[in-house]
């Protein structure tokens, strides 16, 4: 047995989720998020704090 021939154990390299494909399926139509709010929406800002004056505008 040789290193190159060594492959991965089994279990260890997991295929991801494909969500939000049609309501058939398992995880379709809302994807695990729910039916509203601003997380089931599009994306939320980067750095954004709900309303709360963001950290980048409160450090001097």
């Amino acid at each position: 047995m040789r290193v190159d021939e060594i492959g991965p154990r089994y279990g260890s390299r997991k295929k991801p989720k494909r969500v939000g494909r049609g309501t058939g399926g398992k995880g379709g139509k809302t994807a695990g998020r729910g039916t509203k709010g601003q997380y089931a929406r599009n994306t939320v800002a980067r750095g954004f704090e709900g309303g709360q004056m963001p950290l980048k505008q409160r450090v001097p």
